[in-house]
């Protein structure tokens, strides 16, 4: 298969363009994996022998529907600080993914219902499920059947997804549904079999959110790094400057200045912080 630019589309792990630098004006441009959805990246700017790393959204988490994070040495990083407090801890993917799996041998006649970004957390919730040991069919929402088609042609393998509308109601109970969230309390899940609500995000870790939207089974599962690996990462690029956006500037400011950064907030138009 061949993408847009007429290239050969290869496996997640190995996506072409990344580290192939492109000159404007005086300036190099190359771009590094981001760890946060297929094809997301950092961009590496390189200016008379200054380097600047804007790194976007980003995770330091294994992902299998994406390459990697990649640290890089410069002298500015941008950052963003989406979970930048110390309550943000994530657990791991994989005890969330055997909660979840427990739920389902708790309740055989219900069938569960996990809301999942579209792009990037639906995939990736997929092939969690699948590392885990599910090998039945999991069924999806039509909102999803293109983004998949997509990240497959990447070498992506979800294993066998089934549209919804195409199993009778009495025959979902005891299977594992992924739909865009704003299904989870909409007249599309009365199709579903008394639907245990599943919401999957970093925020689920707040239990205020997860009773607004009405989650039975809050997974916390985030495309973004939390506290400790911002942290990290802020230590492994090793940046004397740092300029933070995107989320909770001041506490990741704060902790970077106590351990001698330059830093500073960066402020930025048009983000959402709920969008994870």
């Amino acid at each position: 298969m061949r993408d847009r630019y007429g290239e050969r589309a290869g496996n997640v792990l190995e996506e072409s363009r990344y580290g192939q630098p492109v000159t404007i004006g005086d300036v190099t441009v190359t771009l590094r994996p981001a760890g946060h959805v297929l094809g997301s990246a950092q961009a590496v700017l390189e200016h008379r022998g200054e380097r600047i790393v804007v790194s976007g959204d980003y995770k330091r988490r294994r992902d299998p529907t994406c390459a990697p994070f990649e640290p890089v040495a410069c002298d500015v990083f941008i950052t963003e600080a989406t979970f930048a407090l110390p309550v943000f801890r994530h657990p791991d993917d994989a005890a969330e993914m055997q909660r979840l799996l427990s739920v389902r041998d708790t309740f055989p006649d219900r069938a569960l219902l996990i809301g999942a970004y579209s792009l990037g957390k639906a995939q990736r919730i997929i092939c969690l499920l699948r590392e885990a040991g599910h090998d039945r069919p999991i069924y999806i929402h039509g909102a999803l059947e293109a983004i998949n088609a997509t990240y497959r042609s990447f070498g992506v393998d979800l294993g066998e997804l089934r549209a919804v509308m195409e199993i009778p109601k009495a025959q979902m109970a005891g299977e594992i549904v992924v739909a865009p969230p704003s299904t989870l309390n909409d007249r599309w899940s009365r199709r579903l079999p008394d639907p245990v609500t599943c919401f999957a995000s970093g925020w689920m870790g707040v239990r205020a959110r997860a009773r607004q939207r009405g989650v039975e089974v809050p997974l916390v599962i985030s495309d973004h790094a939390d506290w400790d690996e911002l942290n990290r990462t802020l230590d492994e690029v090793a940046a004397p400057h740092v300029w933070v956006t995107h989320g909770a500037e001041e506490a990741l400011i704060h902790a970077a200045k106590q351990r001698g950064f330059n830093a500073r907030a960066l402020s930025l138009v048009g983000y959402d912080e709920d969008a994870e």
